[in-house]
């Protein structure tokens, strides 16, 4: 069940911002919701700028020193696709890869799995959810967390889980692996409008 904390961050910001909300049950509760209510204000820029950073602070479960961190690291590497560099420290982060493959149905139990010690990189255990995995790292369920519920009937899930190119996952097997880099498609959210807003 859908906690009223997310529940409300989800209608604010968005349902893309927690998977349980990308439900049609949601969805339908926000249509009739909409119907109630009058049209909404216009939001001034920085207001859009900041829905912007929330959306990806909720949708990522990072801290604004972290996503601070990580603008600043993007805008000083001095190249042109600051907005493909942010997007590819978010993506690459440990939990966010979990989730990616399938092993986990949210990114906060991609995060949970990985600070409990269930996943190995490159044959070492990393329980550091913010840890950075870089193409050609093997990412596997670790031996004794193989019999966890946690992975049971991962192979039935995965059937109808499209996973993005630039990772892979053998669930027989259950490894992983980073094939490539992570592509930036403004879908849910503008990073050019949060890199404005930390421009400021």
């Amino acid at each position: 069940m859908l906690s009223k904390p997310k529940y409300k961050i989800g209608r604010r910001l968005g349902a893309g911002v927690y998977e349980k909300c990308q439900t049609p049950k949601f969805a339908a509760s926000e249509a009739r919701r909409g119907k109630k209510k009058s049209r909404p204000k216009a939001l001034s820029g920085f207001g859009e700028q900041l829905l912007e950073k929330q959306k990806i602070r909720y949708s990522y479960g990072v801290t604004e020193r972290q996503l601070s961190r990580y603008v600043n690291d993007a805008v000083e590497s001095k190249q042109s696709n600051t907005p493909s560099l942010l997007y590819e420290r978010l993506e690459r982060r440990l939990d966010n890869t979990v989730y990616r493959m399938g092993i986990a149905s949210t990114r906060a139990l991609g995060r949970q799995m990985v600070s409990h010690g269930h996943i190995v990189v490159n044959g070492r255990r990393v329980t550091i959810p913010s840890y950075e995995v870089k193409k050609d790292d093997v990412i596997v369920i670790r031996e004794g967390s193989k019999a966890s519920p946690l992975f049971q009937q991962l192979s039935e899930k995965m059937k109808t889980y499209q996973m993005p190119k630039w990772v892979s996952f053998d669930p027989g097997a259950l490894t992983g692996k980073v094939l490539g880099t992570p592509v930036y498609t403004q879908e849910f959210f503008n990073i050019d409008t949060v890199l404005e807003f930390y421009s400021r």
